[in-house]
Formats: structure tokens, sequence, C-alpha cells
């Protein structure tokens, strides 16, 4: 036989107060009434008798397991998104939630029998992910109960929490416009597709808009856009070179992603170019890659963590409808200068 478990009146018993007061101690809700004295009786004596809580028979009076459902496409198996998963499992520990991890693999029969399974052992809510911002597809089965989206957007009117992707284009377009590139801005990146297809993508349009916003109202346009079809390094080699075909070429160059500015600082090296000295690059993600370039990149970073805890703050506190906006920050390096004499 195992030893027996520590009941809440055990610990009340040890710790001379009633069962109902150290209840409240233990779960934070009983206020200043008590000593500091009293309260640390109470934690010492649960200590002492190995107390826990039972999970079970707290979810029959209250309706609430304190866990989480977590499911994604490709976020739990992709190092670069890794942060989401990272940022709602600090957020949901630190509210004495456990997160359920699953990952479909855009798999749909999986999907139904994984959501399925974790509806079964009743969580509280559930949160959607994408590897990719963009728009999905919301499963019926969880529209029954708190539903936020992470990294996505949806046709249903559910709160979600994307990263301010406008904004940050804006803010790597003026790093450039304050050091003096006016004239000679040009874009690598463009994507009909991306641009246009929200299930594609949703990041491609707003840092297209805040690129142009920000140009616009320093009463500018770009030199010369780009136009590729993947946002790979090839496609920046190839976008770079082309720019530099040009007479005269840009003096600073934006590239949509980082492995498009990977593969734009190569064509630059090897034309015996430098950044920043002959051309000012910026970006945006903040990759692992950006920080190992030389120089590193400046580059509006992609706030996994902190969008992974708003949506566990939304889903456990409530929040609106639509779409909540995570700022990027900016990794400033050593990737822009004033422009070179011409």
């Amino acid at each position: 036989m195992g030893q027996k478990r520590a009941t809440l009146a055990d610990v009340a018993r040890l710790a001379g107060l009633s069962k109902t007061t150290a209840s409240m101690v233990l779960n934070g809700r009983e206020g200043t009434r008590l000593s500091a004295e009293a309260h640390q009786r109470v934690f010492a004596a649960a200590e002492e008798l190995g107390y826990r809580p039972n999970v079970a028979a707290r979810s029959l009076r209250t309706r609430k397991t304190a866990t989480i459902a977590f499911v994604s496409d490709i976020v739990a198996t992709t190092r670069f998104a890794g942060g989401l998963i990272r940022g709602a499992l600090d957020a949901a520990r630190e509210r004495d939630h456990v997160l359920l991890i699953t990952e479909t693999q855009g798999d749909a029969a999986f999907e139904r029998y994984a959501i399925e399974a974790m509806l079964d052992r009743q969580v509280d809510g559930v949160i959607y992910a994408a590897m990719a911002s963009r728009r999905l597809t919301v499963p019926d089965a969880i529209l029954g109960g708190p539903v936020v989206l992470l990294n996505a957007t949806s046709g249903e009117d559910l709160p979600s929490v994307l990263p301010d992707d406008e904004r940050a284009g804006a803010a790597v377009t003026e790093i450039l416009l304050r050091q003096g590139h006016h004239d000679h801005i040009a874009l690598i990146g463009r994507n009909e597709l991306k641009e246009s297809d929200p299930e594609v993508s949703i990041a491609a349009g707003a840092r297209l808009r805040g690129v142009r916003s920000a140009l616009a109202a320093a009463g500018v346009g770009l030199f010369a856009e780009c136009f590729c079809v993947d946002w790979l390094p090839e496609h920046g080699y190839a976008a770079m070179r082309t720019l530099l075909s040009r007479s005269p070429r840009p003096s600073a160059v934006i590239c949509m992603n980082d492995r498009l500015a990977f593969g734009a600082y190569q064509a630059l090296g090897e034309a015996g170019l430098s950044v920043p000295g002959d051309v000012s690059v910026v970006s945006f993600d903040d990759d692992p890659i950006a920080a190992w370039l030389r120089p590193g990149l400046t580059t509006a970073a992609l706030p996994h963590e902190r969008m992974g805890r708003r949506a566990v703050e939304i889903l456990l506190d409530g929040g609106a409808a639509g779409p909540s906006l995570v700022p990027m920050p900016l990794r400033r390096r050593r990737s822009t200068a004033v422009p070179a004499a011409r």
C-alpha cells in the first residue's frame, strides 16, 4: 500500500486554520486578512505534507481543467516559429495551466482526430496556430468554446494574434530615409501570389503597405522593385544581380525577408561591393542567420514568444474579436549607413 495522499484538511489542521481559509490561501484568494506568518504556516504545512490539489475534483466544481489545447500545422517542428510555443508555454505555466500540443502537418483527417481527442479532455480553450502568417479555415469542432487564432486570421469573428508587419514595413523604411536614402531605395521580394492571396500570406501585403506608406510620407517612391517567385536566398541573389546591372544602382535595398537578404549579400560580395559601404540592406523576420551575416543584418524581428504569450492571455482573460497586433522589434545591426558619394 502506498502512503496516504495528504488532503486539504490535513494542511489546515497542521497550519492551525480552517479548511476554507487554507484553501483560499493556497489559491491566492485570501487577501490581506491573515498575517504573513499565517500564510507561511499554510505553505509550510503544504510542503511538509507533500500536498497536491486534487485537480479532478476541482474541475468538477469549477468546470475548468486548467488545460489549453495548442493545435498547429507545422509550428512544433519548425525551429523558426518555435517561439510561439515557448511563449504560450511560459504564459500557461505562470497561470497554472498546462498546454496540450499537437501538430497536424496539414493532414485534415489527423487534425479532426487530434482536436476530438483534446476536446474529450475538456480543455478550457483552443489556440489554433499557423507557422506562416495567413488566413485559415477554422474547424467547426473548436468553435463551440474559447478559441484564439495565433499567427493567423479567419473569416470567423474570432480573436487573433498577429505580428504588426505593416508597422514593421514602415519602420525599416524609415531607417533608410533617416540616413539619407531617398531616391535610390529598391525592394526585393514582390510576389503577386503572396500579396493577393491571404490563404498564402498576409505578411507580404502588410509589409508592402508599410514600406509604401513611409515612402509616401517622405514624398518619394521606390527606385526599383524586383519580383521573386519565392522568398529564398537564390531569388534574393538573382534580384540583387539584376539591380546591380542598372545605372545608377540602388543605394539601399529592402528585402521582404532575411533569406532574400542573405542572397543579396552574396551577389554584392561577388560584385566587389560592400554592405553598407556601397549598398545598405534591411529586412524582416530576424532569422538566426541575420546575426551571423557580416555585417549583421538590420531586421524587424517576428515577436513569436510575445505572440504566444498574448494568445494565452486573451484565451484566459477574454478579448475582443479581431486582430491583436504585436509590435515587431527592430534589431539594429551594421547593415545600413549614409549613402556612398556618387
